[in-house]
């Protein structure tokens, strides 16, 4: 199958790409430089079978207006650029399957949601989730489409890990405010391969969760991170702290919803990593 990818230098790109070229899947790679051209993206996905677009400029760093903007409009602009030039292109070199990023920050936090939840929450990393899902609407009904609303993702080379690991090493990790804000995870294996499995099961259709069916919050993550490297996690970082660094964006780190991927586990996909031990034990090992 001939795969277009947008956000090729992103972590889930890199993991994804060698996954599918094992697969005999042929990989096109999307430019950023490309994204802003209907016309060249057009020509690029002509006789493309299918396209996944993971791209989006980091979300985590401080929101300045201009910050903000570049987080929206990375998200929205190559969305409605690579939806237009799908819908521009005859059936026969059309692309069959549109697969989409997204995130569960859309949700309420401190509630409990599955894929049929419209408790959406209202705040700023919600309002760019909705408008991202939003600018796939116009594509033509014939292209299957299907959206991953993603959840913290965890490997051996995620940043989250690579920023912990050194003060857990050292035994200087600890939770993260109250520590009982939920913490919805996905191991990085796993969204690879729910991303290939909704590629093979031409079933599969609409809005999934990509997070694992184990429910945890920060305080559980903390512990076993730190039990998995025979260390103690006895600090605490201060919400204020948070609040000084990264301002408005604190609000990634110190509250979040509680999801469950009901969709995956009905339609029969299979977790490797579905709950925190086995998947800080593969990251640690």
């Amino acid at each position: 199958m001939k795969i277009a990818i947008s956000g090729s230098n992103g972590y889930i790109a890199k993991n994804l790409i060698p996954y599918l070229e094992a697969a005999d899947h042929v990989i096109t790679r999307i430019q950023r430089s490309e994204l802003g051209d209907v016309d060249q993206l057009t020509k690029k996905l002509s006789g493309i079978d299918a396209v996944i677009s993971l791209a989006g400029s980091p979300i985590l760093k401080r929101w300045t207006k201009s910050i903000k903007n570049e987080i929206l409009r990375s998200r929205i602009d190559s969305t409605l650029n690579i939806v237009h030039a799908i819908n521009q292109l005859p059936i026969k070199q059309r692309p069959a399957l549109f697969i989409s990023a997204s995130a569960i920050g859309i949700y309420s936090p401190d509630k409990v949601h599955t894929e049929e939840s419209t408790s959406f929450s209202t705040d700023f990393v919600a309002e760019v989730v909705k408008n991202w899902e939003c600018a796939s609407d116009g594509l033509n009904p014939d292209v299957r489409k299907v959206i991953f609303r993603i959840g913290l993702i965890l490997g051996k080379k995620a940043k989250t890990i690579q920023n912990l690991y050194p003060l857990f090493k050292l035994g200087l990790g600890g939770k993260i405010g109250s520590g009982k804000q939920p913490f919805p995870f996905i191991h990085i294996d796993d969204v690879i391969r729910a991303i290939s499995w909704s590629i093979g099961n031409t079933n599969t259709l609409g809005t999934y969760n990509l997070v694992a069916p184990e429910n945890i919050d920060n305080k559980n993550f903390t512990k076993t991170l730190a039990e998995s490297l025979n260390r103690p996690a006895i600090f605490t970082v201060p919400e204020f702290i948070l609040k000084l660094v990264y301002g408005e964006a604190s609000s990634l780190l110190l509250q979040s919803a509680q999801v469950l991927p009901e969709r995956l586990l009905n339609e029969g996909f299979v977790f490797s990593f579905p709950d925190i031990k086995s998947c800080i034990t593969e990251i640690t090992a």
